[in-house]
């Protein structure tokens, strides 16, 4: 740490130099600065600087490095662990960076790195074009690509990364660079999966695929009718196309339009198909599901940028995630997971899913540390409560969960639907024969490990 003196003067010539705001704790804001998605997360950092440029960020880097101060980056804050904070250090905010350009012919898309799903689908959404995104349109786009990025599309153009053309960087001693298949390829292959463990991403260019049509049918019942409704589920994908995704989820009936009042604040289990088509084709893809005694039935087409705001879940709730990649989904397995719906906190907003993989992430790219890629299914107990008096019950439920389902595992896993659960589960996302490769790309762009608030890379 860097004497006070020197401190001060450094933060008074980030303020001067900075276009974004720089906020530290007395200053008005502050607070509101630093909240993140999950309020279980409470850290302090000593200074946030709301970068508006990659100047704004080359500058916030460099002033970090100069404090010996440890930097975190935060795009949508949406991480689980809370990695977008840290305690006493610098943070890199890109909320202020968030402008989309669409190159309609190329079928191209350049993001700052601080947009949303919601920022990149609606500026996509007029073309008639879009590439795979997260589920939920408040969830920052580098982070999310980043770290793989599995979507409600995925097995019709494939996980995130397997849309990534470019990313600019800027790395750990302030400099700016590309990163391309032709410039600077071995960090381009570590950014296929490696997360933030190289630099600040303040721009990402993706692949587009034309989008004219979005579908889906959902299907809500109680929850005696779950085990039909999966096992239909399962059938359809099993046999249907790569058009089809979505997922079979367990949730408390949410005060929507579409829940008769009754149901509101009970355990309901639910079928959604999504289809990269028209909603005739989606109709009869879903006639399986609709035979299944049910309470609710939504067949209908709209816009894809509006189905990516549907499972918006709100902040400032407690938040435990994790997953399981599983080699098949065998009746028994099917039945384990319906059954742990039965422990899950009703009401909360906590959700028991089962997503589909297979199709164009199974076919994609075989060289990108996403060891995850081959497994047909994935469960992911999505833990999201209010009460602080709740935190074990709802923790222990999601550890349960992949208890349970440990012996389809295929022990890989995707790292952005799990918190901070150690080092081993870091070499299980980004597989064990990678590991030494990434760790080689770390000690040359961050042999300091200044990127350090992520689900981190030791450097060789």
């Amino acid at each position: 740490m860097a004497p006070l003196s020197k401190a001060g003067t450094a933060l008074a010539a980030l303020r001067e130099d900075l276009s974004g705001a720089v906020f530290t704790a007395d200053d008005p804001g502050y607070d509101e600065a630093r909240a993140l998605f999950n309020a279980m997360i409470d850290r302090r950092p000593a200074v946030i600087a709301q970068c508006e440029s990659v100047s704004d960020v080359a500058t916030t880097v460099r002033f970090a490095r100069e404090l010996d101060l440890r930097v975190a980056v935060r795009g949508g804050g949406h991480s689980v662990a809370g990695m977008s904070l840290n305690d006493g250090g610098v943070v890199v905010d890109l909320r202020r960076m968030h402008e989309v350009t669409v190159h309609p012919a190329a079928k191209a898309v350049r993001a700052q790195g601080g947009a949303t799903m919601s920022h990149l689908d609606r500026a996509c959404q007029p073309y008639g074009l879009a590439t795979t995104g997260g589920r939920a349109s408040t969830t920052g786009l580098g982070g999310y690509v980043l770290g793989g990025g599995s979507g409600w599309v995925d097995r019709k153009f494939g996980l995130a990364v397997d849309n990534l053309l470019g990313v600019e960087l800027v790395t750990a001693d302030g400099q700016v660079i590309e990163a391309t298949a032709e410039e600077n390829p071995e960090l381009f292959w570590a950014l296929h999966g490696g997360g933030g463990n190289f630099g600040v991403a303040t721009s990402l260019t993706l692949r587009l695929h034309d989008l004219p049509v979005f579908s889906v049918a959902m299907v809500m019942a109680l929850p005696e009718h779950g085990p039909a409704l999966t096992r239909a589920y399962r059938d359809i994908i099993a046999s249907g196309p790569d058009e089809a995704g979505g997922g079979v989820l367990y949730l408390t009936g949410p005060p929507a339009e579409f829940i008769p009042p009754h149901l509101v604040g009970t355990l309901l289990a639910g079928a959604l198909l999504t289809y990269t088509g028209p909603e005739e084709q989606v109709r009869a893809l879903a006639a399986p599901l609709l035979a299944v005694p049910h309470e609710v039935e939504v067949v209908t087409a709209l816009p894809y940028a509006d189905f990516q705001c549907q499972f918006d879940d709100p902040p400032d709730l407690r938040n435990y995630w994790s997953a399981e990649y599983l080699n098949e989904a065998p009746d028994e397995l099917l039945d384990v997971f319906c059954a742990r719906a039965d422990s899950m906190q009703v009401p909360s907003g906590c959700q028991h899913v089962l997503f589909p993989q297979g199709g164009a992430i199974a076919a994609g790219p075989s060289e990108w540390p996403v060891p995850y890629r081959g497994a047909p299914w994935a469960v992911h107990p999505f833990g999201i409560w209010e009460d602080p008096a709740d935190d074990a019950r709802a923790i222990q439920w999601v550890r349960d969960t992949r208890t349970d389902v440990q012996p389809w595992s295929t022990g890989a896993v995707y790292l952005n639907f799990t918190g901070d659960e150690g080092p081993e589960r870091v070499v299980a996302g980004l597989g064990s024969d990678n590991l030494a490769r990434l760790a080689a790309v770390k000690r040359e762009y961050d042999p300091d490990n200044v990127f350090r608030y992520n689900h981190n890379i030791i450097p060789a």
